[in-house]
């Protein structure tokens, strides 16, 4: 398993993580297992959001009274969590921050976060406010970093206006189907092609320059939740002949060869799994440790129907 130094941080983590949104169904003794096979396969990230579950910190609480930490052990693995998100409405208030908080610190059984992200982007946004919550949170060693999710570059530039810390996160929807974030930029000013339009004002590039980790999650959606592309031989006949003579190529799952696609980037990016499969996430976590050449890297970009002008 490969691992990074997160950067302005002191973290070293695996380049895999594991969300954990999908838990609520399973047993404690399920979410033991799940935790326990990630950690011995190298994962030592774990990501969780407040709005995760039928109800507010329903995960965190599952994750919280499954999983039991040490001290040592603690200081071994990175939690993370994101806040903003509620019925009907975002919300980046600094009383909703602060109680949200405190209330996934509770859940989780924990007496800090390494991570916080804002979930996604609050249309009324005072960053000041957010600012202070942040200072409150740090101060107080609720919070040791900071961080965004499905944020643009300006939404993050107007947030650093104010806010002191750091942001070192960007979590953003990323699959070899689903990279208009790459996409866009190898197709620059190519009129009429839609591969060419600019949706995100160029995440990728800006994040790099800035020392923002990205975070892809849905490493294996089509779209936005239109199911997978493994095995989808109506849509992606030619993707998964690719994958699958690359499986064969470094005896790995298919899996493990849509992982690699996206750590293979030089953005050194993470990859969120959020499946509660033992199997698949030891599938998946095998592409950690596979590096693509820069033609293999293409030939799937292309068989998913991106296009090289």
């Amino acid at each position: 398993m490969k691992t990074m130094t997160l950067p302005n941080t002191h973290l070293e983590v695996s380049n895999i993580v594991l969300g954990l949104m999908r838990i609520v169904p399973l047993g404690d003794e399920e979410i033991r297992s799940l935790v326990g096979a990630s950690r011995d396969a190298g994962i030592n990230f774990f990501d969780h959001a407040d709005v995760y579950g039928s109800t507010p910190h329903e995960c965190e609480r599952r994750f919280g009274d499954a999983v039991t930490f040490s001290a040592e052990d603690r200081a071994r693995v990175a939690i993370q969590s994101k806040v903003g998100i509620r019925s009907g409405f975002w919300d980046f208030s600094k009383e909703h921050i602060l109680e949200s908080v405190d209330e996934s610190l509770s859940a989780l059984k924990t007496d800090y976060l390494d991570t916080l992200l804002l979930h996604r982007p609050d249309a009324l946004v005072e960053p000041d406010e957010v600012a202070e919550a942040f200072n409150v949170l740090h101060d107080a060693g609720k919070v040791l970093n900071f961080g965004v999710s499905n944020h643009t570059p300006g939404q993050v530039e107007l947030l650093k206006r104010s806010v002191a810390q750091p942001l070192i996160v960007n979590q953003v929807q990323l699959s070899i189907t689903h990279a208009p974030l790459i996409a866009a930029g190898m197709s620059a000013n190519m009129a009429g092609l839609d591969q060419s339009i600019d949706r995100d004002n160029g995440i990728l590039d800006y994040c790099r320059l800035n020392n923002i980790t990205l975070q892809a999650w849905s490493p294996f959606q089509k779209g936005f939740f239109d199911g997978i592309f493994l095995n989808d031989r109506e849509s992606y006949s030619a993707l998964n002949d690719v994958i699958d003579d690359l499986a064969r190529t470094y005896d790995a799952p298919p899996a493990a060869i849509a992982v690699a696609w996206i750590t293979r980037h030089p953005a050194h990016m993470q990859v969120v799994l959020g499946t509660t499969s033992v199997r698949h996430l030891l599938d998946s976590a095998v592409g950690s440790d596979i590096a693509l050449t820069r033609g293999e890297w293409y030939r799937l970009f292309t068989a998913a129907g991106h296009i090289l002008p």
